[in-house]
């Protein structure tokens, strides 16, 4: 698969997007952006708000919503816009449904001119910068309050944890649809031909490396453009072994804070498996697809940390006995402090609704309907990804045993989810690349890269032209 700019912005967004597209640039602070959204600007008549049309949505208005064209597609809120369209309880509501790829430069000026869409899927390397429209975004808490078309409090019906990413300075401006989970990938059938068993903490991987080796194969692998992706890995696991712990000094750039033993730990086995030869050398030299392809196609490694993209982003280039399956990142040992089945997830693809917006009770309704049962199943069926909806994937997870173990892992950790932010909100990821394609390599110590990396964090945090945002 070519890394062009959809596959760019989703990787880039499910990889943090909803913490790195939600996130505001250097210099502006989130109190300075926050007012209240209030529905001034529409002139679009009200309707009669009832049970089933809580916005109060006009009869026969119009609704205007345009929709980043990357990963995912537009398909799945047009199918939603046929089930607004048909619900006779609105009165002849109609939904245009538009495609973009550059929402920044086609919105802003739309923005300015006091005549934005209703509903804007603001995600993509082209998105809007948040700092900009905040104060002009409805607040979506009465979104979440509604029933959905099944009679369902929608809050009820919804994953843990997914306000977070869209809420600033208390206000819930954005709604991410998109479900991403964060685990450690691998092939069943493999595992089950060789009789291996499924690792449960970093202890059992050096065996498990060295089974892998007994077969001519590598316990990891990894491409240039993704070697953070074990970063994420790393700090991960350490947050499902320590807790807040780790994830708070990191969050807020604390002097010493990779040097956490849990982290420490970690990177230690880490280390231990590379200089074993576990992890296949070269990485640094090979684009990050084709590294996934010998992962997923050739079979040369056992595991792969990603986000839960990977199946969709690899569909063309694996093997057909290749039964994929995730399971959470793990812990460094038996002794983890948090909850079992604590683990990393976070929605992605941030839907907004413009104060300014013509027919804002139309772009809310919009998104009620995309949270119904009926619109968020078919997008999974569709995407092979689950919505922010719970209970929307059957058991054999549409064929897919990768969406299957997505669906036991989020029901494994319940309430107990968490995210990382600071690095994507402080643009760390160019400079962290280096560093840990040179360590997975082999050529630094576990001493040398907590010390790069603890000097990037450093160096940001004594920046004053960087604006520091507290991460709790």
């Amino acid at each position: 698969m070519d890394l062009n700019e959809a596959s760019i912005s989703r990787r880039n967004l499910l990889r943090g997007a909803a913490t790195a597209a939600l996130l505001l640039p250097f210099g502006m602070s989130l109190a300075s952006c926050a007012a209240p959204g209030g529905g001034g600007g529409n002139d679009t008549p009200a309707g009669e708000v009832t049970a089933d049309n809580p916005f109060g949505v006009a009869a026969n208005s119009k609704v205007d919503a345009v929709i980043f064209d990357g990963g995912y597609g537009i398909d799945y809120v047009e199918n939603s816009a046929k089930i607004m369209e048909g619900n006779d309880k609105l009165g002849g509501v109609s939904v245009k449904v538009s495609s973009s790829t550059k929402i920044a430069q086609e919105l802003q000026p739309r923005f300015v001119g006091g005549n934005p869409p209703d509903l804007i899927d603001n995600s993509g390397a082209n998105s809007i910068g948040w700092s900009t429209i905040l104060e002009q975004l409805e607040e979506l808490d009465d979104v979440l309050d509604s029933d959905n078309l099944e009679g369902e409090k929608i809050r009820d019906t919804l994953f843990g944890g997914v306000e977070a990413p869209g809420t600033f300075d208390g206000r819930f401006v954005a709604l991410n649809y998109v479900m991403t989970v964060y685990g450690i990938w691998y092939s069943s059938s493999l595992f089950e031909a060789n009789g291996w068993e499924v690792p449960t903490s970093w202890q059992d991987l050096k065996t498990l490396g060295a089974a892998a080796k007994e077969q001519g194969k590598y316990l990891f692998l990894w491409g240039k453009e993704a070697a953070t992706y074990y970063q994420t890995m790393v700090v991960d696991s350490a947050v499902i072994q320590a807790g807040d712990d780790v994830r708070i000094p990191l969050e807020n750039l604390e002097e010493g804070c990779w040097s956490h033993p849990a982290l420490q730990g970690i990177l230690t086995v880490l280390h231990e498996l590379i200089q074993s030869g576990y992890v296949k050398p070269g990485g640094a030299g090979t684009q990050f697809t084709q590294a996934q392809a010998q992962w997923s196609l050739d079979q040369e490694a056992l595991l792969y940390p990603s986000g839960s993209w990977i199946e969709n982003e690899m569909k063309k280039t694996t093997a057909e006995n290749f039964k994929m399956k995730g399971i959470a990142e793990l812990p460094l040992d038996g002794n983890q402090s948090t909850p079992a089945g604590t683990m990393r997830a976070e929605a992605g693809e941030p839907f907004i609704v413009p104060s300014k917006a013509k027919n804002v009770a139309g772009g809310k309704e919009l998104l009620r309907t995309m949270l119904s049962k009926e619109s968020a199943t078919a997008f999974a069926k569709s995407k092979l990804a689950p919505t922010i909806v719970k209970g929307t994937v059957p058991a054999d997870g549409f064929g897919s045993t990768a969406l299957v173990s997505q669906s036991e892992m989020l029901a494994a950790a319940g309430e107990n989810v968490f995210t990382i932010k600071s690095f994507n909100l402080y643009g760390m990821n160019s400079d962290q690349l280096p560093i840990w394609n040179s360590f997975l390599d082999g050529k630094m110590t576990v001493a040398e890269i907590t010390k790069q990396l603890q000097d990037l964090t450093d160096k940001i945090r004594n920046d004053s032209s960087i604006e520091k945002i507290e991460i709790k």
